[in-house]
C-alpha cells in the first residue's frame, strides 16, 4: 500500500479514516484546518449517522422522519464498499480558534469536515488545562 498521493487528501488520514469506517477504528486525532484546530475521536461514518439519528430522534414527526433518514443514510454508507473516503467523522469534539476557550465548550459534540480541507494532523487530543 503507497501513502503517498497526487491527490489534494492526505492519503495517511483517509487510511485512518477508512479503518474507521470498516473496522469500527478509534483514533484520538487532532487535525489544523484553515487556522482552526479540530480535536476529538474517530468514528466510523455509520456510528457517525447514527448517533446524529439518536440526537434528533425524540420529537415531532419531522424530527423522526429526519432520524430515520439519517439511519438509513449511515446504513447504506455501511452497505456500500466505497474505495474513496471525503469526509473525516469525530466524536467529543472541540475546535479551538486562537488561544481562545474551545467551541464547544462542554458536551458530546459530533462533527463531519472534508479530508481534502484538512492541513494537517497529530495523534492525540487536546485537553483543557484544569
Amino acid at each position: 500500500m503507497s501513502f503517498e498521493s497526487t491527490n489534494q487528501k492526505d492519503s495517511i488520514l483517509e487510511f485512518f479514516t477508512q479503518a474507521s469506517n470498516k473496522h469500527d477504528f478509534s483514533l484520538d486525532i487532532t487535525l489544523n484546518i484553515n487556522g482552526a484546530i479540530v480535536t476529538g475521536t474517530t468514528v466510523s461514518a455509520k456510528e457517525y449517522f447514527d448517533m446524529l439519528s439518536d440526537s434528533i430522534g425524540d420529537g415531532n414527526d419531522i424530527a423522526r422522519k429526519l432520524s430515520e433518514e439519517l439511519a438509513n443514510a449511515g446504513q447504506a454508507l455501511e452497505d456500500t464498499n466505497e474505495a474513496q473516503t471525503n469526509f473525516i467523522h469525530l466524536k467529543n469534539t472541540k475546535v479551538y480558534l486562537g488561544d481562545s476557550k474551545p467551541t464547544p465548550s462542554q458536551g458530546k459534540i459530533l462533527w463531519r469536515g472534508k479530508i481534502s480541507e484538512v492541513d494537517g494532523f497529530f495523534l492525540g487530543k487536546i485537553s483543557d488545562a484544569k
